[in-house]
């Protein structure tokens, strides 16, 4: 199994722990990858619309957003690790995401996304941790991925690592471990009834505006590519 992981922060502190208990049981036999946010992608999207209007290959970006898509493509697993900043996912993991927005269903959606499985970890110190976790996990839906799941801790006692009680930490590691033996078995993935949904409304949309434009949208040439839209031919 292709594993990769993105870690919304460079520090090694509570994140880091969290990420490690669930890797390492998972390290023997499958390849994992790692990308550290935001070392590994440091540029915010700068909303040129160059990825829509062509291709994603032609980002100023593409140094670094390219390495990383390539991964989650050939990935079977995907995981999100970050911390809880202001109740809302980091920056640097947002900014990720919104160059990636080419690949939303609604755009040019990739059919390997359909079968992968997904999970976010993230931890603050007593926050909620639902709306940071659905900062990806919309992003990740619209990416085709139906296996989502999530797991947030409130550390509450401290935001160092070393000085959180053995109490707490037993607590954290036991739902981590418990997560990550899901992933230890192959298992296939089949696309959602919501995601065969959005993606049938999407197809909709896409032959509609289809006969009206000239030239052809770069999203449509796509779709055409795909075969998932058809050109009618005008008698």
């Amino acid at each position: 199994m292709n594993i990769v992981l993105i870690n919304g922060t460079e520090v090694k502190g509570c994140t880091y722990n969290i990420k490690n208990i669930f890797l390492n049981e998972l390290r023997e036999g499958n390849k994992i990858i790692e990308f550290y946010l935001p070392k590994d992608c440091p540029y915010f999207c700068c909303g040129c619309k160059t990825c829509f209007f062509t291709d994603e290959n032609n980002c100023p970006h593409v140094e670094f957003t390219i390495p990383i898509w390539k991964a989650i493509i050939e990935a079977d697993l995907i995981v999100f690790a970050y911390p809880v900043y202001v109740l809302r996912a980091p920056g640097q993991i947002k900014s990720l995401l919104d160059h990636f927005g080419v690949h939303w269903m609604v755009h040019r959606p990739k059919e390997e996304m359909f079968s992968k499985r997904a999970v976010i970890l993230t931890q603050s110190v007593g926050a909620p941790n639902k709306y940071a976790q659905n900062d990806v996990a919309t992003s990740l839906s619209w990416l085709g991925i139906s296996d989502i799941k999530k797991l947030g801790f409130g550390l509450m006692e401290h935001v160092i690592w070393d000085k959180i009680s053995e109490r707490r930490k037993k607590i954290i590691k036991t739902k981590t471990i418990k997560l990550a033996k899901r992933y230890s078995r192959k298992y296939i993935v089949h696309k959602s009834i919501k995601h065969k949904i959005l993606f049938t409304i999407c197809k909709m949309l896409h032959q509609k505006t289809l006969k009206n434009e000239n030239p052809i949208s770069a999203d449509n040439k796509y779709w055409l590519e795909k075969n998932w839209i058809k050109m009618k031919i005008k008698k």
